[in-house]
């Protein structure tokens, strides 16, 4: 008798055939910054005057009648999520962008902090240079006073870039309205888990960058 009969009946189950075009397709990320802020940034400060313009920077608003440009408000409408950071710009940004729809506001995406240096007082600086210098002290020195270190600025990124993915994923259209540095270390993220960006607007404010899974 052929071994073959000695052994019970096996069940070999056909592959399934596969349909590329019947597989859900992730939605995109569009990742924005705010509007243009309410505080002036025509004055030159000292270091110590720095920290306590980016104090109120941080608790202020943008620039009241501004109208978002018409691809972020078409990413607006298509978008199932919009969330934004917990700092009024961002918040007062997404009111706009959001039309009287609902959405999300996290903590997880405000902006990294950036101490200055501590340079003599005879060094006075428009914010704009403050801002460039200050980024390069805590991105490359490590400078963050006890605030929020890159180390730590970059586990949160990671998280949100998590959290987006796993959001499209579902087939989401999902609208990031936050800030400029923050936008930049989620992207890096994100593509490390699979997205890349297909179309960059600049890094102005209300300025978009809009991701694609693969």
């Amino acid at each position: 008798m052929p071994t073959e009969a000695l052994q019970p009946n096996r069940i070999i189950e056909a592959p399934r055939p596969t349909n590329p075009a019947a597989a859900k397709r992730a939605g995109s990320i569009v990742l924005a910054r705010h509007g243009e802020p309410a505080l002036s940034r025509k004055v030159r400060l000292t270091a110590r005057e720095y920290r306590d313009w980016w104090a109120l920077y941080e608790a202020g608003g943008i620039i009241a009648g501004q109208s978002p440009p018409p691809h972020l408000k078409a990413a607006a409408e298509r978008a199932a999520v919009i969330y934004c950071s917990t700092r009024l710009r961002s918040i007062e940004t997404a009111t706009v962008l959001a039309a009287g729809r609902d959405f999300i506001r996290d903590a997880l995406f405000i902006e990294a902090p950036l101490p200055p240096p501590r340079w003599p007082g005879f060094i006075r600086l428009s914010p704009r240079k403050w801002g460039v210098i200050s980024r390069l002290w805590w991105w490359f020195l490590g400078h963050h006073e006890d605030q929020e270190s890159r180390a730590q600025a970059e586990l949160r990124a990671a998280e949100a870039a998590r959290r987006l993915d796993e959001m499209a994923a579902k087939g989401d259209d999902v609208l990031v309205v936050a800030h400029g540095f923050f936008n930049t270390m989620i992207g890096i993220e994100l593509r490390r888990l699979g997205w890349r960006c297909v179309k960059g607007r600049g890094y102005k404010y209300w300025s978009t960058r809009s991701f694609e899974r693969g």
